[in-house]
């Protein structure tokens, strides 16, 4: 690989912008989730149903966008994903009922998958000897995005009363901005290439027993973290304080525990943050589904999210890192599995709210998804600690 062919800071950058927007419309459809189920006289489930169409629409493009990004090159999904972008938020603006919002929100969630689909191997291909180290510094940019998406909801929607089309048209700023620094930039090969892994070696290693049950794992760590992140609102109504103020906090946290994750991973490695992730959400689900006050919810939260911090990138980082002939379309079967798990668990949740579940409920149910985790992470740690006697010296 040559590296003087391209700017690394600089196609870091872009990713992190694009991170950002993709991140925004998460923070966006949890304030507006009340809003548009009032105005366009919606159910809780059908709302959910056009809010699962960010997520299967994010697993299309990763599905599609894996086997193929190798072939096309990162910087066309790039691009492709701009013009999704921008044609979604559009329609959004437009909606004026189910099927717009729901047409509209299927082009951002391709358009956020083909982001995915580009930026989380261009990340593990500028920074190989790094990986889930820069994954985590990559992703600090979805929660952080999520911050800056909520407190301007709060200003726009709450302090300010400016109306719901002003807070989707923020989303047209960083889009802007990531599309100016695509311009003239040149982008690498993927790391298959670079190693020289046949296309059939690739697909092969997605068959493997470890990549098998790591994908099972990140249908349940996604389903955690981003259906409870996208249901805030409701599952933390009744408990004194604003909840797109809690999911800021939440995110927050996330971000700059990501910031942090190189000297962690340092420390436990990948599979023992996983461990401690899924006991520290476990608690965090069952703290929030008890909060009955403001104090008490920002507490609560804070466990929550030290608990759903790392999942996301270090999922990734774990398989770039253990299984690295998986290539692009490892890492898009997993970012695509984790938001199909979201499209099905979010029509779930809609549908035991219209069932009389109130949001306390809900979490606990939830709660039994961190319980498998603890299982199976631990079961996996100790076949590789077999497997690898010297990892213990």
């Amino acid at each position: 690989m040559n590296e003087k062919n391209y700017n690394a800071k600089r196609l870091f950058l872009l990713s992190c912008v694009a991170l950002i927007t993709t991140a925004m419309t998460f923070a966006i459809r949890a304030r507006l989730e009340p809003v548009w189920t009032d105005q366009f006289a919606l159910t809780s489930e059908q709302t959910m149903w056009a809010f699962g169409t960010a997520f299967w629409g994010f697993t299309l493009a990763q599905f599609i966008g894996g086997p193929i990004v190798d072939l096309l090159g990162m910087k066309r999904f790039v691009w492709i994903a701009f013009f999704l972008h921008l044609a979604g938020i559009i329609l959004t603006i437009m909606a004026s009922g189910f099927w717009t919002l729901f047409i509209g929100t299927l082009f951002i969630g391709v358009g956020n998958g083909s982001i995915e689909a580009a930026c989380n191997p261009l990340v593990t291909t500028i920074f190989p000897n790094y990986k889930t180290k820069m994954l985590n510094r990559f992703h600090v940019w979805f929660p952080g995005g999520i911050v800056i998406g909520g407190v301007l909801a709060y200003l726009i929607q709450d302090i300010l009363d400016l109306g719901w089309p002003y807070l989707v048209a923020t989303l047209l700023v960083p889009l802007v901005i990531y599309g100016f620094l695509m311009l003239g930039q040149k982008f690498p090969n993927t790391e298959r290439i670079e190693m020289g892994v046949s296309y059939g070696a690739m697909w092969k290693a997605i068959l493997k027993p470890l990549f098998l049950i790591m994908l099972f794992c990140m249908l349940l760590t996604a389903a955690i973290e981003l259906t409870t992140n996208q249901r805030i609102t409701t599952l933390l109504e009744g408990t004194g304080t604003a909840p797109i103020l809690v999911l800021a906090f939440i995110n927050g946290i996330m971000a700059l525990g990501r910031a942090f994750a190189g000297p962690i991973v340092k420390r436990i490695n990948t599979t023992g943050m996983l461990f401690s992730s899924a006991v520290l959400s476990l608690i965090g689900l069952l703290l929030m589904s008890y909060a009955n006050s403001a104090v008490y919810a920002f507490v609560a939260a804070a466990v929550f999210a030290a608990g759903i911090c790392f999942f996301w990138p270090t999922m990734l980082g774990f398989v770039s890192e253990n299984i690295p002939e998986s290539g692009a379309l490892g890492l898009s079967i997993f970012g695509g599995a984790g938001m199909l798990s979201v499209s099905i668990f979010l029509p779930i949740s809609g549908f035991l709210t219209d069932k009389g579940f109130d949001g306390a409920q809900i979490l606990r149910f939830t709660a039994i998804l961190p319980v498998i985790l603890i299982i199976v992470f631990s079961i996996v740690f100790l076949t590789m600690v077999k497997k690898r006697p010297e990892a213990t010296t």
